[in-house]
């Protein structure tokens, strides 16, 4: 029985080798099914286990927001941030027994410029009082926000921005230089700021160079002191504390806002994006799709040219059984070559897809390879491979086999 299959795979591999130019397409086809359903798994588990770092290099417990995050063309562009009255709200849940901390934080688009000629768009940070900062150089704001002053914002600006390192290279400057800030192009040629430091804190959160500055001086330079608002409000609970409770706790004394943790927070980022993934899947079964009907075309080609050879097979006395193991052989061992090609592929493929995606937002290790990903694409090779023996072996010679020669 042994010796049987091993002669059966070897006329099946022999058959393959002559048909060259068909098998090689019915390979490129299954290789691109697996790579499809490897890259793409790698890319998920690659953004949640980013997000997660990142929710986690936060040190924060649970994110208040009041919908999703869009874009304003008032004040000349930007984007529009959901929360207002941000700083009476973030007292309001500080007061709370179990909250340590409630920051408001704010994300506008900025105008920046080292010489008020060339302006760059930059994502404008408002940093809450106490909010702790990693510089990379420089010792960051000399004091808290005073330009609040309970709630008049009359009270002296700072004049201090940190930056990021790509913004310290765009402008070539660095801690004890100036740069020209603010919402629009007249506010920032109005707004000199001294740079007293570089910090990848923020920019590392939202995969963009950043100016920060004190959350009350980025509300007066885009204009959004007048309602206070913030893009959300970032809590941190008592040591010991149950966070799902004080998140229940506040959700219901907050019900227009929206309390998460950062699991829920980083399911609702991920939720946002359904028409890129509902995409993304559509390709992947397309991939699917093609490297199934490549490697039917093939077998079912096999089958119909050498129908009459098969014939005088069943003739000679060879079972049918034994013809149909070959057909199965010859998908089997297209699936496999597929499957070998794709696991190959993945490793380089997902190192290019990681420059690529630094170069472009920023991240590091948004593909990341799991040794889980081949399990899944060896099911759709061995599938495939399955899938177009059984419609190549139902199209089998039939009855007598005299009437086939």
């Amino acid at each position: 029985m042994y010796r049987r299959l091993v002669g059966i795979c070897g006329l099946a591999i022999a058959q393959l080798r002559y048909e060259r130019a068909r098998t090689l397409f019915a390979v490129c086809g299954i290789t691109v099914a697996v790579l499809s359903v490897t890259l793409l798994a790698s890319s998920g588990m690659g953004v949640l286990s980013v997000g997660e770092q990142q929710f986690d290099a936060a040190d924060r417990d649970l994110w208040v927001t009041a919908g999703p995050l869009g874009l304003t063309t008032v004040g000349g562009g930007g984007l529009d941030n959901s929360i207002q009255g941000g700083h009476e709200i973030a007292a309001e849940m500080a007061a709370h027994e179990e909250v340590r901390v409630a920051a408001p934080l704010a994300f506008q688009t900025v105008y920046v410029s080292s010489d008020t000629e060339e302006f760059e768009t930059v994502i404008g940070v408002g940093k809450p009082s106490g909010n702790s900062i990693s510089f990379v150089e420089g010792d960051g704001f000399s004091g808290g926000d005073q330009h609040y002053n309970s709630g008049s914002y009359d009270g002296p600006l700072s004049q201090e921005i940190v930056i990021d390192q790509r913004t310290a290279q765009a402008h070539d400057v660095s801690v004890g230089d100036s740069l020209f800030v603010g919402g629009t192009l007249s506010t920032a040629r109005q707004n000199e700021y001294t740079v007293v430091g570089i910090s990848e804190t923020f920019s590392g959160f939202v995969a963009a160079p950043t100016a920060v500055v004190h959350l009350s001086e980025l509300q007066t330079l885009t204009g959004t002191s007048g309602t206070d608002t913030v893009t959300m409000i970032i809590l941190e609970v008592e040591e010991g504390a149950e966070v799902a409770a004080v998140q229940s706790e506040l959700q219901q004394e907050f019900p227009a806002l929206e309390v998460r943790t950062n699991e829920d927070q980083l399911e609702s980022i991920v939720g946002d994006q359904a028409t890129l993934i509902a995409g993304a899947a559509l390709l992947v079964g397309l991939a699917i799709v093609s490297g199934a009907v490549l490697t039917i075309d093939l077998l079912l080609l096999f089958v119909s040219q050498h129908r009459r050879e098969l014939a005088t097979l069943s003739a000679l006395g060879l079972s049918s059984g034994t013809v149909t193991t070959l057909v199965v052989s010859q998908g089997l061992v297209l699936g496999i070559l597929g499957l070998v090609s794709g696991v190959v592929l993945t490793y380089p493929l997902a190192r290019l897809l990681n420059m690529l995606a630094e170069w472009v937002v920023g991240y590091e290790g948004l593909v990341t390879v799991d040794s889980r990903v081949f399990v899944v694409g060896a099911v759709i090779a061995i599938g495939i491979g399955g899938l177009a023996s059984l419609v190549a072996a139902w199209r089998l010679p039939s009855g007598e086999p005299l009437r086939d020669l």
